[in-house]
Order: C-alpha cells, then sequence, then structure tokens
C-alpha cells in the first residue's frame, strides 16, 4: 500500500474478523523501532481518551514483533487527500468539502492539543478519506469536464510517528518542507501553533489543487512566505537563530543572493496574495466565500505564532457557521473503485 523510510505498510486480511486490515511493517533498525514505540504509545493515549473514534484519529487494532519488526494493525481507510487530488489531475476540491474536511481535521489536531501532543507532520498524505468509494459531480471553473469527488467527507488523520509530547524533547526541524512553520525554519522552537501553520498550507492546497511553497531550501521558502504574505516582522528575525540570522540583513531577507537560479526567482514571483492565489487557481464555488476563506486563512498563516488561531478557536470561525449547497450528490450510490 505504501513504502517509506521507516518501511512499508501492507493490505493484509484479517481471518479473525473477516476484513481488510493496514498494516505498517518497521524496518529492524533501532532508531525506528525506538520511534515506533513512540507512535504506539501515542495510538494507545488517543484510543484510551477517545474510545469512540469521534476525533477522527486513525485506530490502531493491535500490534506485535515479527523478527524484530514492529508491526501495527490500523483500519484500512481510503487514499489520502493527496492521492485523491493527484488521481484528480490535481482538480481543486469544491467549497463544501474543503469546509467538511477543515472542520474535522481542526477538530482532530484540538483533541490532539488537549492532549498536549504536537502532531508536527500534517499534510495531506496524513490525512485518509475513511472510503474508497467517489461519485461525479458538476464541474464548472477550472475543473470543468468531469469533477470526481469522495463518495463520502469523512476523514481521519492517520501517522504518529513524529508527534511529540509538549513536555519532551523537541527534535529542531520538524514537518514536511512544503507545510513546515517559518519559527522551525528560523530555529526559534516550535510548539501547538506549527500544526496551525500545517492546516493553512493544506487548506490552501484543498482549495487550489497546488501546493503553497513548493520549495525545498530555506531561504526560497522564506522569500515565498513574504511574496505570499509580506514581510517577515522584525520581532521574527530578531528571535531567529545564528544560522537562520544569516538569511537576512538589517532585519530584511536578503533575497535573492548570489547563489539564486532563474528557476528559484520565477518560482517565487508566480506566487501572489492568498485572494489572488485562489482567485486564479481554485475552484470557482469558493468565489462567494472567499473573504470569509482568506480571513481564516490569514489568522493560521499568522507568522508570529503566539498570534496564530488555535484549532479550538478556529472551529468557531464564521467560515465553519456557512451552510453550503453539497457538491456529493445524495443519495450517494456505491462506485467502482478509483483506480
Amino acid at each position: 500500500m505504501g513504502e517509506g523510510t521507516f518501511g512499508r505498510v501492507l493490505e493484509c486480511w484479517d481471518r479473525k474478523h473477516r476484513d481488510y486490515v493496514a498494516i505498517k511493517v518497521v524496518r529492524n533498525i533501532d532508531k525506528y523501532r525506538h520511534a515506533a514505540m513512540i507512535e504506539l504509545e501515542v495510538l494507545s493515549t488517543l484510543e484510551r481518551n477517545d474510545p469512540s473514534g469521534s476525533n477522527n484519529c486513525v485506530a490502531l487494532r493491535e500490534w506485535f514483533d515479527y523478527r524484530g519488526h514492529v508491526c501495527m494493525v490500523f483500519e484500512k481507510l481510503g487514499p489520502s487527500l493527496f492521492d485523491f487530488l493527484r488521481k484528480n489531475e490535481y482538480r481543486p476540491f469544491p467549497i463544501d468539502l474543503v469546509q467538511d474536511f477543515a472542520r474535522q481535521l481542526l477538530h482532530s489536531v484540538s483533541y490532539l492539543h488537549e492532549l498536549q501532543l504536537v502532531h508536527t507532520d500534517l499534510k495531506p498524505e496524513n490525512i485518509l478519506l475513511v472510503s474508497l468509494d467517489y461519485c461525479r459531480a458538476a464541474s464548472p471553473g477550472r475543473s470543468a469536464s468531469s469533477r470526481v469527488v469522495p463518495a463520502s467527507s469523512a476523514i481521519k488523520v492517520i501517522d504518529f510517528g513524529s508527534a511529540t509530547w509538549e513536555e519532551q524533547y523537541h527534535s529542531s526541524v520538524v514537518s514536511t518542507r512544503h507545510y513546515r512553520a517559518p519559527e522551525v525554519i528560523l530555529g526559534m522552537g516550535w510548539t501547538y501553533p506549527c500544526d496551525m501553520w500545517s492546516v493553512g498550507c493544506i487548506l490552501v492546497e484543498l482549495l487550489t489543487g497546488d501546493a503553497l511553497f513548493q520549495t525545498h531550501e530555506n531561504l526560497e521558502h522564506l522569500a515565498m512566505m513574504e511574496q505570499v504574505l509580506g514581510p517577515i516582522p522584525v520581532s521574527l528575525v530578531q528571535r531567529a537563530n545564528k544560522q537562520a540570522a544569516g538569511y537576512f540583513s538589517n532585519a530584511r531577507l536578503s533575497w535573492p543572493d548570489a547563489n539564486t537560479t532563474k528557476k528559484g526567482v520565477k518560482a517565487v514571483k508566480k506566487l501572489n496574495s492568498l485572494r489572488r492565489w485562489i482567485l486564479e487557481h481554485g475552484d470557482c464555488s469558493a468565489v462567494p466565500y472567499l473573504d470569509l476563506v482568506e480571513d481564516l486563512l490569514a489568522q493560521l498563516l499568522r507568522y508570529e505564532p503566539e498570534q496564530r488561531i488555535s484549532a479550538a478557536a478556529a472551529l468557531q470561525h464564521p467560515f465553519f457557521q456557512l451552510r453550503l449547497a453539497p457538491s456529493i450528490p445524495t443519495p450517494s450510490s456505491p462506485s467502482p473503485q478509483q483506480s
């Protein structure tokens, strides 16, 4: 089903319960075994505090050790939101689905933060649809022709291998690059707000079909942030560690520098304000609600982590009070699995 540095995920048939499961088989190497044991502790805590699974986190059925490999047995879910976008030619999701995904994701993150856990690796690959089924719906705008939408908007958050207890040691670098918060890049230390920055990046991607900050280099990443969100505040620059302080001169970002390529300049300059980016790349169903969407994103993507909105507060945002027309046909009948 998937493979990574940690090992691989296998689809298996559970003969006892007579259904399919996903088994995460961890490599028999000390650092991966250690990380797996921490993940098991986190998963156990999540289940113990939410036995009904109402907080949209993946359920661990059991685990075992096979020849030194930690094997975690999970419920089998559908594709990730990233895989759904990819197989749908990166067409953006309609606004009602983005609203529903965002509400569930924030509910999960709020639950984690209440338990004093920071996920640290939120991204579309780590948000799975519960169902494999999909259906076709009317598709105006950029996504004209055939729009494929999930038959159900139910999601679950997965991959707690990097989750960190607030009171425990925090590694200096966390999060997958595209979803990494500025305080992480600047070496300022991080806590719960780094998850909220990731949520903001995820929502932009679901709204437009494109990852917002597509880069692999710190200086370029910061330049992209400034292109979209404006100058990085002096108060943040003053808190940067020694290495990150080298990206600035007189509290202003030193970009482009001598090492910046034409490709790098183009990648930064193509970006625009959040509003324009969504207007240019988003689904037209989002346009009537753009003011509320932009306001929510602005609060999620605040530079200063202390000023970034919390998950619990974000759930009270007026965007989630909107009653949006459903894009999923009702009643929805099961469809063949997406190929």
